[in-house]
């Protein structure tokens, strides 16, 4: 359990960055040098320390990357414009778990305990009350309906990678092949990277380049690089591992809590206080974590 922490604590870290980096260069331009520059230091630690492109599972971590770090993060950032970014990370990461949970049941046969199982509805909920927006958003019925399709697509290819991810470990543990966490990073981040930089051309031969916003790469890089240390690079390093060693129903509601974190860090930094409710959904959400690592401890 100490892996999904430590993914949860870097994850926060990432979004802050990468919110701010969207700001200063743009969405499409920081989301496309956060996962060019974390491809290229996982590149860096993989080639020489851990396994490279080798290994059985490299399709599959290639899939899981495919699906996770590019069809997910393109729902997530479809969504983010028309629901607001707190509704859409609510349903990213409250949807992730259950979703993950079935789907390794379905396919890989993986059962979890009516505690691990309580556990796990204690953080989602906790999640839910702190996240959840608050009444009379003024957003088009349409345009709202949508952005939710977008959330739960967000969700979907979050919940899919992560299973896809456990049957590439599955595969390279019969296979009696070790692979580090960074280095399944690197063969995840691949096929999320040649997904982004596709959609990113197919997306530039639409929109008039009058459209772009202006990149100040002066005051964006150091954010982007920061966002992609975090997040894909160390954040997904330590994901990996988290899956490697323990189920996704049970890893996800870990790091669903990592908007939680978010806003302690926003209000540490930038001042931005938490409100009641969500105070109680953040001790709520911690409570279930706490309880489910000592159910795991206690195996």
């Amino acid at each position: 359990m100490l892996a999904a922490a430590l993914t949860t604590i870097f994850f926060s870290i990432s979004v802050l960055c990468g919110a701010r980096s969207a700001q200063v260069v743009g969405p499409q331009a920081a989301n496309l040098g956060r996962i060019t520059l974390a491809t290229l230091l996982l590149g860096i630690w993989a080639h020489g320390y851990g396994a490279g492109l080798s290994g059985p599972s490299l399709s599959w971590f290639f899939l899981s990357g495919v699906i996770g770090f590019g069809l997910g993060d393109m729902a997530l950032f479809g969504a983010l414009p028309r629901i607001g970014p707190r509704l859409a990370i609510l349903l990213t990461q409250c949807l992730a778990a259950p979703i993950a949970a079935f789907a390794e049941w379905i396919w890989l046969g993986t059962t979890l305990r009516v505690v691990d199982l309580s556990c796990a509805a204690v953080i989602l909920v906790g999640v839910a009350v702190a996240m959840a927006p608050d009444g009379g958003l003024p957003i088009e019925r349409r345009v709202f309906w949508i952005g939710v399709l977008f959330g739960v697509g967000s969700a979907l290819g979050q919940a899919l990678g992560a299973v896809v991810s456990r049957k590439a470990n599955d595969l390279a543990s019969a296979a009696q092949f070790e692979i580090d966490g960074g280095t399944a990073a690197y063969q995840r981040a691949l096929g999320g990277l040649i997904l982004t930089w596709l959609a990113a051309a197919a997306f530039s031969l639409r929109g008039p380049a009058a459209d772009r916003p202006v990149v100040n790469w002066r005051l964006g890089f150091p954010l982007i690089a920061a966002n992609a240390l975090a997040g894909p690079t160390i954040g997904v390093g330590c994901y990996q591992w988290a899956l490697k060693t323990t189920p996704s129903g049970l890893v996800l509601p870990i790091v669903a809590t990592s908007p939680l974190i978010t806003m302690l860090l926003a209000w540490w930094f930038q001042g931005i206080r938490p409100t009641r409710r969500v105070a109680l959904g953040s001790a709520l959400a911690v409570a279930g974590a706490v309880a489910l690592a000592r159910a795991q401890a206690g195996k």
